[in-house]
């Protein structure tokens, strides 16, 4: 390979590297994985090793992670977190054992797992907490310590009243608590993380502490970057005195002279790592004298005596023995591939997800296909591509109705997904329930998704409409429910039957149709039996209302299940006509934005003041606003105001525009 040629090869590589790495440590949305990552970026350590000349100081190889982001304020890292060296074979490590004994002479190592998470700093001033932050890039991070404050495993206050420390530790989300985020966030229709890092990391980085504290997260603390007032000299010394002040360190780690025993205990890791409740990439390798430390120092990146192993991802030839469609909670029809049981990463894999149709169509897979499996993150099982086919195998095609109800599918515009827009699909309630209950919806307080479960597995609801049918001695006989609860909830049903119209059609779920969008319908068409009656050029000529838009309006109202579920509501007493229009329309043509967090109104309450008005509400600050709403808290929205030169008004004086004569 010549110069100019690697020059451009180079030049690629270091485009990729930093866009995969601002996905991966910036956003916590990962395109690639770790592996293939891992792969880019030692190719361009090993190019920059041949042509020396090409190293250049913004090379990702000079640097750690990724910049922190402007969402939390800037923490510069007294010590910096250094990243790792990577080693992907056994030899490797030994190389690295040749290179410290060069230098030191007789060493001890340390080897523990390389847990994977978030990095972060704890700092400790007197025995409490006084800081929490990010990585970053190393040398400047993210101060998130309200959202560290929320981490069970975190300690508050230390064991003894250290006049300061500094530790670093790994924030995970265990693989338990990453299946039930999962869950959640498909009852809310959000895309899921893509494993248990990612979700970490996101999760960490929430504005809302509530949160951040919903979602469960650990920490093990495997490092001391700094201590005032006492003096140690090895590793495993400060992994025990860390023990002793209250941390969670690493739960085994192995200790020893030999390089040969420190690699039987990473293969023994990596023998154990899928049997864990947790995610580990790896293992780490430490000399354990600090002294010896500071005689071997750090490149520009990376500590020369510490060298991470990273377990390659495990693949695995089986047969794709058949394809089973199931409808989950959102309708969504999700194919799934039932294998020959093989072993991946340690425990015995025989289903996985194959995604969706396109995915399916993409990979060419075939009931009888001989196929590749790895485990993606070493926790969800994965496809990786098709070897061969079966003599007599077909292209799959996805059902063309639903295997829970029997009502056709359908595959909207621009998705991905093929659904089924039941509204009485038995596969589906729940997520119905949840949504016709919610606060933009029919707004029934104290009807949450831990009841709506407990109601639907016991078999007492089958579509809304039983939610009216329900009586005191049944929702009493409901886990942490008593008569008071339980009279609250019949209180609470009974007032959202008086619910304006617009409320009611936004609760039945019709695909594309928000809350405002319902109000436009319930607006123009006054009541129900108008709205099934109209047409779609009737729809569509509303002002906000596209084709598409009207016609999913149209061919939900048209389903059976849909006109049956509304004649049930109406029989259980549902108002099915729209408030009289308000005259007063002093707010018309004034565009407003809420921000922050308004002293006694909800933004909902907001909101609907300014709509009743003739008001528009807006998400985003332009030329275009009237006046600006804010808050406590308010960001970058009140920031953007200011320097356009709108308005900006106090929720006092909202109302006091609403309330003038």
């Amino acid at each position: 390979m010549t110069l100019e040629e690697a020059k451009i090869q180079a030049a690629e590589l270091r485009q990729q590297i930093s866009y995969h790495g601002q996905k991966y440590y910036a956003e916590d949305a990962p395109e690639i994985n770790d592996y293939e990552y891992d792969m880019l970026y030692r190719k361009l350590e090993e190019l920059e090793a041949q042509f020396p000349e090409l190293v250049t100081p913004d090379s990702p190889t000079q640097k750690v992670g990724a910049p922190a982001l402007n969402t939390f304020a800037p923490v510069e890292h007294t010590v910096p977190m250094e990243s790792l060296h990577d080693s992907f074979s056994e030899e490797e490590l030994r190389d690295f054992d040749r290179r410290v004994r060069e230098t030191c002479g007789e060493v001890q190592y340390v080897v523990e797992p390389k847990f994977d998470g978030l990095s972060v700093s704890l700092e400790y001033r007197d025995g409490v907490l006084v800081r929490g932050s990010t990585r970053g890039d190393g040398l400047v991070g993210e101060d998130v310590t309200e959202n560290i404050r929320t981490i069970r495993t975190v300690p508050k206050r230390l064991r003894e009243p250290v006049p300061f420390i500094e530790v670093r530790g790994e924030v995970y989300m265990s693989h338990d608590s990453f299946f039930q985020l999962c869950a959640r966030q498909e009852l809310n229709e959000e895309k899921p993380f893509k494993n248990p890092r990612n979700a970490a990391a996101g999760s960490l980085r929430q504005k809302d502490a509530r949160v951040t504290a919903s979602r469960m997260l650990d920490i093990f603390v495997f490092n001391i970057q700094q201590i005032e007032g006492e003096e140690l000299t090895g590793h495993e010394q400060s992994l025990e005195r860390m023990k002793a002040l209250g941390f969670t360190v690493a739960p085994f780690y192995h200790k020893s002279t030999s390089i040969e025993e420190i690699i039987e205990e990473i293969r023994r890791i990596g023998e154990m790592r899928g049997n864990l409740p947790y995610s580990i990439d790896g293992a780490v390798v430490k000399v354990d004298s600090f002294a010896q430390r500071n005689q071997l120092g750090s490149t520009a990146k990376f500590p020369r005596w510490a060298e991470a192993f990273k377990y390659p991802p495990e693949e695995k030839e089986t047969t794709l023995l058949s394809i089973e469609i199931n409808v989950g909670r959102t309708g969504v029809l999700t194919p799934t591939g039932v294998f020959e049981p093989v072993l991946l990463a340690g425990t015995t894999v025989s289903r996985a997800t194959l995604h969706n149709e396109d995915f399916i169509a993409e990979k060419d897979l075939r009931v009888g296909s001989c196929v590749i499996l790895r485990k993606a993150g070493e926790i969800i099982p994965e496809v990786v591509s098709v070897v061969s086919h079966a003599p007599d195998s077909v292209p799959f095609q996805m059902p063309e109705v639903c295997p829970s109800c029997g009502e056709p599918v359908s595959r909207e515009e621009g998705e991905a997904a093929i659904r089924c827009t039941n509204p009485e699909c038995p596969a589906q309630l729940l997520r119905h329930l949840i949504h016709f209950a919610s606060r933009d919806a029919m707004d029934i307080d104290g009807l949450g998704p831990a009841i709506l479960e407990q109601l639907t597995s016991s078999g007492l609801l089958h579509t809304p409409a039983d939610l009216y049918s329900l009586t005191m001695e049944q929702l009493a006989g409901l886990e942490r429910m008593g008569e008071k609860s339980a009279q609250n909830l019949l209180d609470a049903l009974e007032k959202s039957r008086q619910n304006d119209l617009y409320r009611l059609i936004f609760a039945l779920g019709i695909p594309h149709i928000g809350a405002k969008a319902a109000k436009l319908l319930a607006a123009r068409f006054h009541t129900m039996d108008a709205l099934l009656a109209a047409s779609e050029e009737e729809i569509a000529s509303i002002d906000g209302f596209g084709g598409i838009m009207a016609q999913a309006v149209v061919r939900f109202l048209q389903l059976p299940g849909s006109l049956h579920l509304i004649g049930a509501l109406r029989q259980a007493g549902l108002n099915m006509t729209a408030e009289e229009t308000q005259t007063d329309t002093r707010f018309a043509g004034k565009t407003f934005v809420l921000t922050g967090t308004l002293p006694t109104m909800t933004r909902s309450e907001a909101s609907a003041l300014i709509e009743r008005l003739g008001g528009k509400v807006s998400g985003s600050v332009s030329k275009k606003t009237s006046y600006v709403v804010a808050g406590e808290e308010a960001g970058s929205k009140l920031t953007k105001a200011q320097k356009l030169g709108i308005p900006v008004i106090t929720e006092e004086e909202l109302t006091a525009m609403a309330e003038e004569n």
